[in-house]
């Protein structure tokens, strides 16, 4: 039997193991002993289970499968659902083992028999339930069946579906609130008043028009002019709040980023990610919902002014800009899910291709001047392209921009689009938040309120930071006697 055991599983069955060993000693003692009947007997028993492997092979049972996630999508470390049901689809009929197929990090793969006790109208339905801990999109199944030849003897195992993709987007983690919207009121919304007259004296009133109704002549204002006056009409806007969310290799980590595997796409493969940039993640899906909440109309870019999510594999509408509403948050999680760190800027690439090209040039024996990395230019930083999509949206709304290691040049740039917005907010996401005293310092000087923040740092505390008093970071020596993880 421990024989049988370590012989392959996915050929035979033990039973039929077992026939073909009975068969081999049947023609062995045929050899021997010159019996006719055992060599007819050995041929029977070599030949039934290869006739069986063939046959199992070639009429297959099929099968429909129906797969469905609840909730879906679902966010990280929130259990999900998933309701199975499998249903025959030909006359056959019979017992099959069946087994769902699952990444590595949800644990054992679920395993049932085919039809259940519960089965109803050929239909057998299954339940279990998932939970990940980490964002991205799941290849759920498929579904593999075993399926064995009426007399037990040879097995055959293959998938009878395509699998799903479950999709896990970032916990949003509730912030406090701030001042963040200024002048505006805390619930989003502003009264913009269009004037009829350009004086001081009419900021608040128009002339009188054919059909206005009289209960809103304003007598004062009728008696110094001379003439009828009406309240100006006041329009209710709803403000905008863009986000700019870098998302370039070379901003976050010490080398372009490290493939995790927490980070899947629903090809299987790992996406780029790092530590910092996991933590601008949670803080981007932080911060829309903290707007979406107080009913902001939320606008999200990139570095380059391209829409944030242009080559994010889970967004439902890669080339869109603007969200608004329940859908609008939805959306932006969606895409949150998937997104991984792309091609860095020219700067970034260029600088640590240098670095890494002067420690081993002259093992290579090539120039240490030049690397490949400069002659393939990244998508430019916070250039012109950027500032023409902030400056079309002007004094509409706050703008945060949740950045990775940027360098005191492209601060430079940066910094004037604090014109741009009723606030500037920049949260610069690094290892070493006070090796960005250079970097804060020119955003504090263009306007922006900025903080720099360790990714040990919760986002909540980071985003509290903002109704402090603008301070460059403690020097490196006093910040690990604090034990700071932010700086501002």
């Amino acid at each position: 039997m421990a024989l049988l055991d370590k012989l392959p599983r996915h050929l035979f069955t033990r039973r039929g193991w077992g026939m073909l060993a009975a068969g081999a000693f049947a023609l062995a003692a045929a050899q021997v002993m010159g019996r006719r009947d055992l060599l007819t007997l050995a041929l029977l028993l070599l030949v039934l289970p290869v006739v069986s492997l063939a046959g199992v092979r070639l009429v297959k049972p099929r099968f429909r499968v129906y797969r469905e996630f609840d909730p879906s999508p679902v966010e990280t470390s929130a259990p999900a659902t998933v309701h199975l049901a499998v249903a025959r689809t030909d006359p056959g009929s019979g017992r099959v083992a069946m087994e769902e197929r699952l990444p590595a990090q949800f644990g054992q793969a679920p395993s049932f028999r085919f039809p259940s006790r519960s089965a109803s109208g050929g239909t057998s339905r299954y339940e279990y339930h998932l939970t990940s801990r980490h964002r991205g999109q799941f290849r759920i199944g498929p579904v593999t069946a075993e399926f064995t030849d009426p007399f037990g003897l040879s097995l055959h195992r293959q998938a009878i579906d395509d699998g799903d993709v479950l999709t896990v987007t970032p916990a949003a983690v509730v912030l406090p609130a701030t001042a963040l919207a200024g002048a505006r009121g805390s619930d989003g919304v502003t009264a913009t008043r269009v004037r009829a007259n350009p004086s001081d004296d009419d900021v608040m009133t128009r002339e009188y028009r054919h059909g206005d109704p009289m209960r809103r002549v304003h007598w004062p204002a009728t008696a110094r002019h001379g003439e009828l006056m009406v309240r100006q009409e006041e329009s209710v806007t709803t403000p905008e709040a863009t986000l700019i969310l870098d998302h370039r290799s070379g901003a976050f980590a010490g080398s372009p980023g490290t493939a995790m595997p927490g980070l899947a796409g629903q090809d299987g493969h790992a996406r780029a990610t790092s530590d910092t940039f996991e933590w601008s993640v949670v803080a981007a899906m932080s911060i829309s919902a903290h707007l979406a909440e107080r009913s902001y109309s939320l606008r999200l870019l990139d570095t380059g002014g391209d829409p944030a999510f242009l080559h994010s594999p889970s967004s439902p509408e890669p080339s869109a800009e603007e969200y608004s509403g329940t859908a609008g948050l939805q959306s932006i999680a969606e895409s949150l899910a998937a997104i991984h760190l792309s091609g860095a800027s020219h700067q970034h690439r260029g600088g640590m291709a240098r670095e890494a090209t002067a420690r081993d040039a002259g093992r290579r024996g090539e120039p240490a001047g030049r690397t490949s990395a400069d002659s393939e230019p990244g998508p430019p930083a916070f250039d012109d392209r950027l500032m023409d999509k902030l400056s079309a949206h002007r004094m509409r709304g706050p703008i945060i921009a949740v950045l990775g290691r940027i360098t005191a040049e492209e601060a430079l740039a940066l910094a004037p689009a604090a014109a741009y917005g009723t606030n500037a907010f920049a949260m610069v996401v690094v290892e070493r938040p006070a090796e960005s005293r250079d970097v804060l310092a020119v955003l504090h000087q263009g306007g922006w309120r900025a903080v720099a923040v360790a990714p040990r740092t919760p986002p909540a505390a980071a985003w509290v930071q903002f109704d402090q008093e603008p301070a460059l970071p403690a020097s490196p020596a006093s910040e690990v006697r604090r034990g700071a993880g932010v700086a501002t």
